[in-house]
């Protein structure tokens, strides 16, 4: 399984902009992967949720590492 920083960087290469974590957060939560909560959120709803033309990117990222199918 692929860091943040690995897909951080493998974005920033192919497509010329860097994820934030909690956007990388978000796709992971959206394509049903196992997650755990982080220390520092607050409450229920996402503050920084991933814009709808970032998460196509990122999921092909998570493909690309295996994650995904």
């Amino acid at each position: 399984m692929a860091t943040y920083k690995q897909i951080q960087a493998w974005v920033r290469q192919e497509y010329g902009f860097t994820p934030k974590t909690c956007w990388i957060a978000h796709v992971k939560g959206l394509s049903g992967l196992p997650m755990r909560r982080a220390p520092n959120r607050r409450g229920l709803e996402r503050a920084n949720p991933c814009p709808h033309e970032k998460v196509e990117p990122i999921r092909t990222a998570l493909r690309h590492f295996g994650m995904l199918r």
